[in-house]
């Protein structure tokens, strides 16, 4: 009995010690644990902080850098051109009046004296300094000649010519006050007149005048006395050229020569009209 009671003991206390020293590794390891707490704590709020500090720096850096590159790009160092601007050597639109005689060539010579007064017009429109597309109205004063008139068998007449020329333009700069250019295009005619009386018979067959009059049907003169009268339209063509010089910033003067061309029914008006005008 003492034996089992010895050994009974000694196992009871070799429990009771371990569950002591269980105990306190226990509370010695959570000991341990807890003044460390509030140093992870400090660590991260420290880490936090730190954090904050270098965006802060960050962005005071990017606000410094943004505000200096704000300042180069409103420099007036800059923002300033390195080459000055070339102005432009041509106008977008040119005009032009002018006056002066025709010249008559061909079936018109026959019966249109030299020297009748023309006057005209025109507009210009630019595309480079060289290239533009120019149009013109133009009036052609065509007096006739004593033999026309008398085959005509009037004491007097008037006769005239307007015309319509739309032409490419060419220009040709020479120096700063002289300059010169090239036209040519289609053109339109209506040619007009009126003879002062006649004594030529109602169908009675046609001379040379009354063919180019365009007033002759089937080789005769119509029966109604509408031969006193004549109004044509012809399509044809212009050539020309010019030579302006500069007298005051943008206003010119010219000399223009043209060969001015028109045919209907095998009746032509051909003129040459020299004019001199103003163009700006």
């Amino acid at each position: 009995m003492i034996r089992k009671s010895a050994v009974f003991s000694a196992s009871s206390l070799v429990r009771a010690l371990l569950c002591f020293v269980t105990i306190l590794a226990t509370g010695a390891a959570a000991f341990a644990q807890t003044p460390n707490q509030p140093n992870s704590d400090q660590q991260q709020s420290g880490q936090q902080s730190s954090g904050q500090q270098n965006s802060g720096q960050q962005q005071s850096t990017q606000q410094g850098e943004t505000s200096q590159s704000g300042n180069e790009e409103a420099s007036p160092e800059e923002t300033a051109p390195h080459r000055r601007t070339k102005p432009k050597e041509y106008k977008n639109w040119n005009f032009n009046v002018g006056a002066g005689a025709g010249v008559t060539s061909g079936t018109t010579f026959k019966f249109v004296r030299n020297g009748g007064g023309v006057f005209g017009g025109g507009v210009a429109r630019n595309y480079n300094k060289y290239l533009g597309l120019r149009l013109d109205f133009q009036f052609d004063d065509l007096p006739l000649r004593n033999t026309a008139l008398q085959l005509a068998q009037a004491p007097a007449a008037n006769n005239h010519a307007y015309s319509l020329m739309l032409d490419p333009i060419i220009n040709v700069p020479v120096n700063r006050l002289w300059s010169g250019y090239v036209v040519f295009g289609g053109s339109y005619f209506h040619r007009s007149g009126k003879l002062d009386s006649s004594t030529a018979v109602p169908g009675a067959a046609c001379n040379p005048f009354f063919a180019w009059w365009g007033r002759c049907f089937a080789g005769s003169l119509p029966l109604n006395v509408n031969f006193l009268r004549e109004s044509q339209n012809q399509f044809g063509y212009d050539i020309g050229a010019g030579i302006a010089r500069k007298v005051y910033n943008n206003v010119e003067i010219y000399v223009d020569f043209r060969v001015v061309h028109g045919d209907h029914n095998n009746i032509t008006t051909d003129v040459r009209p020299i004019t001199m005008g103003v163009r700006w």
